[in-house]
């Protein structure tokens, strides 16, 4: 289209196709890898379990007690083992998540136990705060399905009102029912594993198809410094040899549960997440691996761990810069907010560190829906997350150039002084060429006034409802009886 050169390009033509911000050297982050590597080899790390801890034994690692110390060598092993990329799929078999590179994916978060009821105005403080419930994952789970830019489901929070020593079982029964897209499903021990691997396959038809297009990953947290609990451990494996992606989240506090510097929080995370490597690899070579986590600091003025810092992102990128530099997919954290009410400290803090986590190209972005430090969840922020995302989305594309993107021979034939609306090139590109918001305002003041006057938070609170109104379900095989199988 409106093409005045040849079709070819110039020889080594370099173009910027994908934007994303580079926080360290390669230089640093071969820094951070060689000081890890030698931190596991002289300092070692504690492994609770003993299934794990025998198994790095007669794998060559050097046990005592807890403490492991692991070669040099074997961690390089596990590290040329792991797939560089990972795909997740949805519910139907369609790969829906490709984790490689510096692709980016947002979702929710899962830990808050408060769940804040929205008014049609969440701007104000008089929102009520309850518990959160199993009934808020299911609409976290159609609020996920719904939502163009957020790719994976996760619950939103912790329910209260179920077993708690099986309600990441009960989490994936709601959210699997509930959304099509790929589930982040926290475990915190291998009996949840096994029912909610069995829950799957029943959907998947098997567990070789699900193992070939697997639309769940487990996640398991590690919070100790230089320390892998048993349950972790043992899940690590557990999936692994069942052929399920791993997500290892090391949840750090700089200058708590990890050195105040933060070169030093990052050696201390790579060692927890090289360690679990290691053990899922020696389960099934080749097995799915990512790693990542949510890194803040210690407030000790308001005795808090903040979850709108500008650490998060800070901690975040380097980690997911460390991790491309290994080739392994990264796991992050964004959209949360310190923030009480809709206000410009929540505006800010969600829009930044969702910003920030998209260029710095962590693959797996969990979080949107935090709020008040973490402790109460509002589904509205993971609305307003999803168009955040989507005007990252646009900025990480960054300025595509081809010959008729450069449009000399549309300028051309507009001619100085002239209007290129009513060109075919304009109405080609209009659409995909710009961001449409869906809450932004752009409208003029008088035409905002006789639509009356409504606030961000406002337009927020109504496209959730309408969102959870116009929803859709989906409904699982015929024949697969979740219940059943959850116990």
């Amino acid at each position: 289209m409106y093409r005045t050169r040849s079709l070819y390009t110039t020889a080594g033509f370099t173009v910027n196709q994908h934007l994303f911000w580079e926080m360290l050297t390669d230089d640093q982050a071969e820094a951070i890898v060689s000081r890890t590597l030698e931190l596991l080899e002289r300092t070692g790390i504690d492994i609770l379990s003993e299934d794990a801890a025998k198994t790095l034994k007669e794998a060559g690692c050097h046990v005592d007690g807890n403490r492991v110390r692991i070669p040099t060598a074997k961690s390089e092993w596990a590290l040329r083992c792991a797939p560089s990329r990972v795909t997740l799929c949805d519910r139907n078999g369609n790969r829906a998540m490709l984790l490689e590179n510096n692709e980016a994916h947002w979702g929710p978060g899962y830990t808050a136990k408060e769940f804040m009821e929205q008014e049609q105005n969440m701007d104000t403080n008089n929102n009520k705060i309850r518990p959160f419930t199993i009934a808020d994952v299911e609409m976290y789970g159609k609020l996920c399905d719904t939502l163009p830019n957020i790719s994976f489901a996760m619950p939103g929070g912790f329910p209260t009102d179920v077993d708690e020593a099986n309600a990441e079982v009960e989490v994936f029964k709601t959210l699997v029912k509930a959304t099509r897209k790929p589930i982040v499903q926290n475990v915190k021990n291998v009996d949840q594993a096994k029912k909610i691997i069995e829950m799957a396959a029943a959907i998947a038809g098997s567990p070789e198809k699900l193992a070939i297009d697997p639309f769940v990953a487990l996640h398991v947290v590690v919070n100790e410094p230089l320390q892998i609990s048993a349950e972790a451990a043992d899940v690590v494996a557990f999936a692994a040899g069942h052929g399920l992606p791993i997500i290892v989240s090391n949840e750090l506090v700089s200058g708590f549960t990890a050195p105040a510097e933060s070169a030093g929080v990052l050696m201390v995370a790579l060692a927890n997440s090289i360690a679990t490597l290691l053990i899922a690899q020696l389960a099934c070579e080749g097995a799915s691996f990512i790693t990542g986590g949510f890194f803040t600091n210690n407030d000790t003025v308001n005795e808090l761990h903040p979850y709108g810092s500008p650490e998060i992102s800070l901690l975040g990128g380097g980690y997911a810069n460390v991790l491309r530099t290994l080739r392994i997919p990264s796991f992050g954290f964004a959209g949360g907010t310190d923030a009480k009410c809709s206000d410009a400290q929540m505006g800010l803090e969600v829009a930044l560190s969702t910003l920030c986590s998209g260029i710095s190209g962590t693959n797996v972005i969990h979080g949107a829906g935090n709020f008040e430090s973490g402790c109460v969840s509002n589904p509205t922020v993971l609305v307003l997350a999803d168009e955040i995302a989507c005007e990252t989305k646009r900025i990480m594309r960054g300025v595509e150039m081809d010959e008729d993107r450069l449009a000399r021979g549309v300028i051309e034939e507009v001619k100085p002084a002239g209007n290129y609306l009513a060109t075919k090139h304009t109405r080609y590109y209009f659409r995909s060429e710009q961001f449409w918001p869906t809450l932004m305002n752009r409208k003029r003041i008088d035409d905002w006034a006789a639509e009356g006057s409504l606030t961000l938070g406002e337009r927020t609170v109504n496209k959730m409802n309408d969102l959870l109104v116009n929803y859709e379900e989906t409904p699982l095989p015929e024949g697969v009886d979740l219940d059943k199988i959850a116990g």
